[in-house]
């Protein structure tokens, strides 16, 4: 076993909970007062910017960037938390490599995956008279019903595939980026650009491009 390996004793997992509580705590608890006190202030200044360009750019670019930036961060100082310090350099340089290696990136776009699901399935119980654009179509009844529930059951799908890192779940992702970007493409040219249409396309073309990047983790 390498020094930087960690034990993952109960207070390793105690202080990694107290971290993803709020930033830093668990790093306060165990004696890491720099460390503490540099993740906070990290996590703060990134709510900050974040708030800040939803001043600017309207709440979807505050949602967007918290959820791509912040919250990553949040995650990561979490992990840091229950590793402890390194044996030698820099700990958030060790921590990382780690996250990299054990391909906890991918496992953090599962979960944010499994939040849009939830955000999506809350969305259409709250309205259900409203109709999904699809490929330039507004459909209603059982076919308007099915395309939207589309959404949350691919965004299910992939988010707990991705956590698990299962080789499946990059051909179900592919599979639903093809048809997310075609559906947007289609109704972008039928209902012309919007925010929150142009936010997801880009989003979906990063991801994609993320994803295809990093594709040899889902060996399972």
């Amino acid at each position: 076993m390498s020094a930087d390996t960690p034990t993952h004793s109960t207070s390793d997992y105690a202080a990694s909970f107290y971290s993803a509580i709020l930033p830093g705590l668990g790093h306060l608890l165990r004696g890491r007062m720099k460390a503490a006190f540099f993740y906070g202030l990290i996590t703060i200044l990134l709510i900050i910017l974040s708030g800040a360009l939803g001043r600017i750019s309207g709440r979807a670019a505050e949602v967007f960037f918290f959820m791509l930036l912040a919250l990553p961060w949040w995650a990561l100082q979490s992990y840091d938390a229950a590793l402890g310090p390194a044996a030698s350099g820099s700990d958030l340089v060790r921590t990382g490599r780690r996250a990299w290696a054990e391909g906890h990136d991918i496992r953090f776009l599962g979960l944010l995956f499994l939040i849009s699901a939830a955000n999506d399935a809350i969305i259409i119980a709250r309205n259900p008279e409203y109709l999904l654009p699809f490929f330039c179509t507004k459909l209603d009844g059982v076919a308007g019903f099915v395309t939207k529930a589309l959404s949350p059951l691919l965004h299910t799908w992939v988010g707990y595939g991705f956590l698990r890192l299962k080789k499946w779940s990059l051909l179900v992702y592919l599979v639903y980026a093809a048809y997310g970007t075609t559906n947007a493409l289609v109704n972008l040219t039928c209902f012309g650009p919007g925010r929150i249409r142009n936010t997801l396309l880009i989003a979906l073309m990063a991801f994609t491009s993320y994803i295809l990047w990093r594709r040899r983790m889902f060996q399972r």
